[in-house]
């Protein structure tokens, strides 16, 4: 077992408060800023930072620390760093996350674009790579033969790819779980609109061709379901009444001062 030291405090930075809030005194513009003494904190041997209440506006919970060093068979601190750090409770921004981590289905508008990254796991060439190993752009050799042969594209996707799109699609409002697969009165598969799609996916999914469906023109997981199924039936009960037959009224004015 391994045992760890820790420094011990030295007195001196511990009791240097008085420094460590001139030295803040003279960095913060406006001393208002600066609320009281909230303790210290021991960093190393002869490092101590000092903690300071900060009371300015819009940075509730934050601290003014003081780092404050004293040097070997020295009398005196000299200050090492200022800064402005946010403590518990305080607010402070969210994690960042890319441009391209925080864009959701439907969040693109006409005339945006998003480009895909060369190496995206996502997508393979839709052959191999040209046979000149000097060439500094195997890719853009393939996309000039694929261009040449006329195939249309020069990547398609990967077996990643399409697990990840498979995983998407299930898990979905198109998927098994959702709640109006989860009420409906039969599944996709025995469903007349159901159009069969090609490909490695065709055991699992297929496209909604119902017009008054919720997922027409979707893709839908064949053990997903909806109560627009082609098959579905009302009860008798459920059923609208016939109506009755209709009365003509056939009485004008001249009927009416006869009587």
């Amino acid at each position: 077992m391994t045992t760890i030291a820790r420094a011990k405090p030295d007195s001196v930075a511990v009791a240097a408060v008085d420094v460590a809030r001139e030295a803040l005194l003279a960095d913060v513009d406006d001393p208002r800023d600066i609320g009281e003494h909230l303790g210290h904190l021991v960093e190393g041997e002869r490092v101590v930072t000092h903690l300071f209440a900060c009371t300015r506006r819009g940075y509730v919970g934050w601290q003014w620390c003081v780092t404050v060093v004293r040097a070997s068979r020295q009398k005196h601190v000299t200050v090492a760093e200022v800064v402005l750090v946010p403590g518990e409770g305080a607010i402070v921004a969210p994690e960042w996350v890319p441009y391209r981590d925080r864009v959701r289905p439907g969040d693109m508008s006409p005339g945006d674009l998003l480009p895909v990254d060369d190496d995206d796991p996502r997508l393979v060439p839709t052959y191999s790579f040209g046979d000149d190993p000097l060439d500094p752009d195997d890719k853009a050799q393939v996309r000039q033969v694929a261009k040449d042969l006329g195939l249309g594209r020069s990547r398609t996707l990967s077996p990643e790819g399409r697990d990840l799109a498979a995983q998407r699609w299930y898990d979905g409002d198109q998927g098994p779980s959702a709640p109006i697969a989860q009420a409906a009165p039969d599944q996709c598969t025995s469903c007349g609109f159901l159009l069969r799609i090609a490909g490695p996916l065709s055991e699992m999914f297929g496209v909604c061709a119902n017009g008054d469906a919720n997922d027409d023109g979707r893709i839908v997981s064949l053990d997903h379901g909806c109560g627009a199924h082609s098959e579905v039936r009302l009860a008798k009960r459920h059923e609208p009444q016939p109506l009755p037959e209709p009365v003509v009224d056939d009485l004008d004015a001249t009927q009416i001062e006869t009587f």
